[in-house]
């Protein structure tokens, strides 16, 4: 077998087995199917794929028997896709018999977990003392939005009570297992080993960035707290309380601007106006909650997009929300998912690679680099100049310029708080993994929760209790959250070069193909930094998203009046085709579809909503 035949014949086993994977994740995710046992089989086959260390030498040999063919761009071909393989090996290989059967259990560990999680029960007192039952997606924006606090207290009371239920249920046997896993691959714990393989920095080289961070900000937080406390009372730092106390009044204003029966309409506009191709890849997208489904939005990509001896295998990606359309607030969270989401498929869509390994989220995909191309996207949703272009109430008026500003007075004071609120749980994922076994029991470990929420938050209990987030349950998302506030800073960074080359970026034409060209193209064959450098000329910087944190309300509402002032000056064009198959399912019910046209895709999702939740 040559070195091109064995990359080949890799690609397509890697194909196969990460197909059957994903297929298992979507199924038992939607709750569509129970068969809990065979996605752990299934995941414990792609695990060990990729964590056999005999690859490592198997590729490396292939490699220096590539250095001999004759053909040059064959040669540079399949030398690249090799590279990319051992990159994805090295991330995952174990080599110690002992170490994959820790790993073995882990995952049988965690599929438990989860199987117990999605019988679970939440369930708040309504303004009536009725008991509702309730996602954790419903729950968070009753306690968001409601303007009764016995029942955003109920609402958070459930949170709470979810906290208390994984710690009584495998959390705490999960960690000691992750730790015990991770020492016998020679980390001193957990965190320490998902920073290393995820973002391949050491824990210490990443909390230098998150302490800086966290000093920069903390002034601009605290004195934000102390004002809203001056202004509404002590009470509304309280957890139920906090975050409807500075954005209940803005939320319910925008409300009516943003249903989600338009949001697939939005969506499929804005990015086609941003020059966004997809590059013919077949999107399902299962956007309502449900009982049973998992409470947090992700997307996957069970058929990874890359170039098969030079043919064009276009991507198949899942991406889902947890829309409730009939509820407050749920439009505008919903369309921010959409966004986020689609902005991963847009990302894993377009890597123009010769071999899977490059475009997907998995090791050595950093996490801060991928959520770099979501949180890109659905950060447009917050600049006036796009709302002014797509929120639009019932009867077809505009939002107002005093409900933008009502947004921008109430958010800015607090966007430092927004993104502590991400930077918290790495101080507490990374404290939690240090703890000793005996130090690992349910008194300690909600004591350390309030502990890490009081020093970054600045709150006796966050409004999203540490141990409610879904993240910190999963393999692939646990002591992974930082890429988020990681990403977040590259995000600013991005728009700032946008802004400085072309004055706006709602609808600007050139993104689409330059995130394509740069961010996109070669997946994770290049560092996030790498990518950065490449589109903005500089290195990864943190100051950008400091700096927008830092910044006044008059200077943030400044900037808002400017974007749409710079609307009159542009022409809106036509949006591009995305250049996608778009199917919208419900579980196992496919409720709308573009095969006919874009037009008949959403004319069947806004029929299906009006008819079901009346919006």
């Amino acid at each position: 077998m040559t070195s091109t035949d064995y990359l080949n014949q890799l690609n397509q086993d890697y194909l196969s087995i990460h197909r059957v994977k994903e297929d298992f994740f979507w199924d038992t995710y939607m709750g569509i199917s129970d068969d809990n046992e065979g996605a752990s089989q299934a995941q414990t086959k792609w695990t060990n794929f990729l964590s056999d260390d005999k690859r490592i030498d198997e590729v490396k040999a292939q490699l220096l028997a590539a250095e001999t063919i004759a053909d040059s761009d064959e040669k540079a071909q399949t030398m690249a896709g090799l590279q990319g393989w051992l990159a994805m090996f090295e991330s995952h290989g174990i080599s110690s018999p002992d170490a994959q059967a820790l790993k073995d259990r882990l995952i049988k560990l965690e599929a438990q977990l989860f199987e117990k999680k999605q019988q679970y029960v939440m369930t708040y007192q309504d303004e009536n003392g009725q008991t509702v039952e309730a996602s954790l997606v419903s729950v968070r924006s009753v306690i968001h939005t409601n303007n009764n606090e016995a029942v955003r207290q109920s609402a958070h009371q459930a949170l709470l009570d979810v906290e208390q239920w994984v710690l009584e249920n495998g959390f705490i046997e999960l960690v000691k297992l992750r730790n015990e896993f991770a020492r016998s691959l020679g980390f001193d714990n957990f965190f320490d080993y998902s920073v290393r393989k995820g973002e391949h920095m050491s824990s210490d080289e990443l909390f230098v960035i998150l302490d800086d961070f966290e000093r920069r900000t903390r002034d601009r937080h605290l004195q934000s707290l102390r004002t809203l406390a001056e202004e509404k009372g002590e009470s509304a730092l309280l957890g139920h309380n906090f975050s409807y106390a500075y954005a209940g009044d803005a939320m319910r204003e925008l409300d009516p601007y943003v249903p989600f029966s338009q949001s697939l309409r939005r969506w499929v506009e804005s990015f086609g106006r941003l020059n966004i191709d997809y590059s013919g890849a077949e999107l399902t997208l299962d956007l309502l909650d449900r009982k049973g489904k998992y409470p947090n939005g992700f997307c996957h990509a069970p058929i990874p997009a890359f170039y098969d001896q030079g043919k064009w295998v276009a991507s198949k990606v899942n991406f889902t929300s947890n829309a409730k359309p009939d509820q407050m607030g749920s439009g505008f969270d919903g369309i921010n998912t959409l966004f986020h989401e689609g902005g991963h498929a847009a990302h894993f869509a377009n890597v123009k690679m010769n071999a899977p390994c490059f475009s997907q989220e998995f090791a050595p995909t950093s996490m801060a680099y991928a959520e770099t191309q979501s949180m890109f996207c659905d950060s447009l949703l917050n600049d006036a100049d796009w709302l002014k272009t797509y929120a639009k109430d019932a009867q077809g008026h505009v939002i107002p310029d005093d409900v933008i500003k009502a947004m921008v007075t109430s958010s800015q004071p607090f966007k430092a708080y927004e993104e502590r609120s991400i930077l918290v749980v790495p101080y507490f994922e990374r404290a939690l993994y240090q703890l000793d076994d005996e130090e690992l029991i349910p008194e300690r470990i909600i004591q350390l929760a309030r502990d890490c929420e009081q020093r970054v938050l600045g709150l006796v209990c966050s409004p999203r209790p540490l141990l409610c987030i879904p993240h910190l349950l999963s393999d692939e998302s646990a002591c992974a959250y930082h890429g988020y506030l990681l990403a977040h800073m590259a995000v600013y960074q991005t728009r700032a070069y946008f802004l400085s080359e072309f004055g706006y970026l709602s609808d600007n034409p050139q993104i689409g193909p330059l995130l394509a060209k740069h961010y996109w193209k070669c997946g994770n064959s290049q560092t996030h930094n790498e990518t950065i450098k490449a589109l903005t000329g500089e290195g990864f910087n943190a100051k950008y998203l400091a700096d927008e944190c830092n910044l006044t309300v008059e200077q943030a509402w400044q900037a808002q009046q400017e974007k749409m002032a710079r609307l009159a000056q542009r022409e809106l064009h036509a949006p591009a085709s995305l250049n996608a198959s778009i199917r919208v399912v419900d579980g196992e019910r496919e409720l709308a579809s573009n095969q006919e046209s874009d037009q008949h895709l959403y004319e069947q999702f806004e029929a299906y909503i009006g008819e079901h939740y009346g919006c």
